[in-house]
């Protein structure tokens, strides 16, 4: 009995799993860069992206080919010491359906005009309903999976002061 209840209980951990997409942090402002760095604030804000998701067995990491994602997407890296795994510069469906084949928990970092597309993709419907301002660095997008059901949820990054 007690091996039944163990493999019941391991069956369904395998069935869960949590998505968590974010935006690169805040980007320094240096001009005629078309693909700059991550400011000091930049950088608070990805260990804080780092610290939320510490506990949570990130298994895989995706980030674009560029300074400010990959740079967002390293604290976790290096955390769970992983290789960030770099995906086109917009969300297909192939990149969508190979992201939801691991079945394995997993932060993609994207861009403004990205984040919306991605996480709408992973879900299935419209969550995010556009891209996010110009402004806007501090919000986590959570989808998390449990069998056949799905919760979504917006945490607010904030790094400490």
């Amino acid at each position: 009995m007690k091996l039944v209840l163990i493999a019941m209980l391991m069956v369904c951990t395998s069935c869960s799993h949590t998505y968590y997409v974010v935006r690169h942090a805040e980007r320094a402002d240096v001009a005629g860069n078309n693909d700059p760095q991550i400011s000091d604030k930049g950088k608070e804000r990805a260990i804080a992206v780092k610290e939320i998701v510490a506990k949570k067995k990130i298994a895989y990491i995706y980030s674009t080919n560029t300074n400010r994602t990959k740079s967002t997407a390293q604290p976790t890296a290096d955390y769970f010491k992983l290789p960030v795994t770099t995906y086109g510069p917009r969300p297909d469906s192939a990149f969508i359906a190979s992201v939801k084949a691991l079945k394995k928990n997993v932060l993609i970092v994207g861009h403004s005009n990205t984040v919306d597309d991605v996480v709408n993709m992973l879900y299935g419907e419209k969550k995010v309903p556009a891209d996010l301002s110009e402004s806007e660095y501090n919000k986590l997008y959570i989808i998390k999976i449990k069998g056949k059901k799905m919760q979504f949820e917006e945490k607010a990054i904030y790094p400490k002061n």
